[in-house]
């Protein structure tokens, strides 16, 4: 394979995915593996006519303007696909903050199978390696609470929502087959699931890489 391994983590508010994005960072490169740690909205350069959009959402909730949403977020991963990824090193293993899997916790109107064609049709690259973080609602809830920014979510707002958010998504990810992480329990877990599962796909796409 002559390209990095590509692996997106994704899931609702609050479930300790970036902590673990950090600590699978750490694990890797402790391994000696080139990891480049990217963000979807930090790589977009339209996120703020995305946003924009989100807003007028949050405002007036229908169908047409979700839909507006979903294109606007498909052209941006498909920008990422054609500007950003090419651009790694090839023997590197890219770790990107949410990709289109997201989009199957926080759209409420739009199916998911729709929003998958579209990042389709528009050639936004698929993972080699899909990872949902969820935790219990509850969970990811009390953990929000606890820290200062709160979720930080523009389209949640009350418990009630990210019940809702967090059952799509797990609803997404078994449709789909993508790899569970019920980060509930210690990081060190998740990590070495994560970490685990980042080495099979490397064994099968590389079979010459020597994994420890």
């Amino acid at each position: 394979m002559n390209r990095p391994l590509f692996v997106a983590l994704d899931g609702p508010k609050g479930t300790g995915k970036t902590t673990l994005l950090e600590a699978v960072t750490h694990a890797l490169r402790a391994d000696n593996k080139k990891v480049i740690r990217l963000c979807e909205k930090k790589s977009d350069p339209f996120r703020g006519e995305t946003m924009a959009l989100v807003n007028q959402l949050v405002r007036n909730p229908c169908r047409d303007l979700e839909l507006k949403v979903c294109a606007r977020l498909a052209d941006s991963r498909a920008w990422i696909s054609r500007n950003v990824l090419p651009r790694q090193p090839a023997d590197s293993i890219i770790l990107i903050d949410r990709w289109y899997p997201s989009d199957a916790a926080f759209r409420r109107s739009v199916p998911f199978v729709d929003i998958l064609q579209m990042n389709h049709e528009r050639d936004v690259q698929v993972p080699d390696l899909h990872v949902g973080v969820v935790t219990s609602p509850e969970t990811s809830w009390a953990r929000a609470a606890a820290r200062n920014r709160g979720l930080g979510s523009t389209v949640i707002h009350k418990l009630a929502e990210q019940i809702a958010c967090t059952q799509a998504f797990e609803r997404a990810v078994a449709d789909h087959g993508w790899v569970l992480c019920r980060n509930e329990g210690t990081i060190a877990d998740a990590t070495s699931q994560v970490v685990g599962e980042i080495q099979r796909v490397l064994q099968l796409l590389r079979p010459s890489a020597i994994l420890s």
